[in-house]
């Protein structure tokens, strides 16, 4: 089982930065926040709403996964009504920023950092 790590005290967005790089489920998190405001466009041009709905979803995402492998495991602590209302959460929370990709246009130094990056790996 993972160690929980604190949270910060006061709430406010872009906590999710703060979480020790190191851990597991920070590395998942980053990964899964780069890939959905990616999917919206880049994080650039989402307002503070949709920032913060992107946070909860995927904290909201995280719950519903381990709570799957909870299932998966049968050790009896899957509560289907309220998977049943998280997933429904999620949904919705997803209907609110959109399911479909929004393209974004690159900058030449864009496209040139990228394939420098690549090159890199």
């Amino acid at each position: 089982m993972s160690k929980i790590q604190a949270v910060p005290e006061k709430d406010r967005y872009g906590w999710l930065s703060e979480l020790d790089s190191r851990t597991a489920i920070a590395k998942e998190m980053r990964e899964r926040y780069q890939a959905l405001t990616d999917d919206l466009g880049g994080i650039d041009i989402l307002s503070y709403q949709q920032r913060s709905l992107v946070e909860r979803s995927l904290w909201l995402e995280y719950w519903l996964v381990q709570q799957e492998k909870q299932l998966a495991q049968q050790d009896g602590c899957f509560d289907v009504a309220r998977w049943v209302q998280a997933a429904n959460s999620l949904q919705g929370l997803y209907a609110k920023l959109g399911l479909s990709r929004v393209t974004r246009e690159k900058s030449l130094n864009d496209i040139i950092s990228n394939a420098m990056s690549e090159s890199k790996e």
